[in-house]
């Protein structure tokens, strides 16, 4: 459903541009609940908002976004800390986030068949 439904959704947040969405207000979270192209879910919508504030925060603090992520020792950590800091970001969005953002991923089988063993280990 979110791929059918992508080019719609960039274009109502501003095609992601973190100034302009951390800039989002109350009518636009209005406009997006009422966009039959969205996910018209408001958690989401405000985590989306939430997001790019405390993406613009992480590059003030490091210089920039991608300094930020390359701050990290490993991919493992990179992606632990990016469920850290931004809301409804699990294993798979920050694999996703990162793939999509060009840097440097694992595997995806791999990472997911090793993310399965691990999950398994702590139940």
């Amino acid at each position: 459903m979110i791929d059918a439904k992508w080019p719609e959704i960039r274009q109502g947040f501003a095609e992601f541009e973190p100034t302009r969405v951390a800039g989002f207000g109350a009518a636009d979270v209005e406009r997006l609940l009422a966009d039959p192209r969205m996910v018209r879910s408001r958690a989401k919508i405000e985590a989306t908002i939430d997001n790019a504030q405390a993406m613009l925060e992480l590059e003030a603090e490091h210089g920039s976004f991608r300094r930020y992520l390359h701050s990290h020792g490993s991919f493992e950590e990179t992606v632990a800390d990016l469920k850290r800091q931004f809301r409804f970001i699990g294993d798979r969005g920050a694999y996703h986030f990162l793939y999509v953002v060009d840097e440097p991923v694992p595997p995806h089988d791999e990472w997911f068949a090793g993310m399965g063993a691990a999950a398994s280990l702590r139940s």
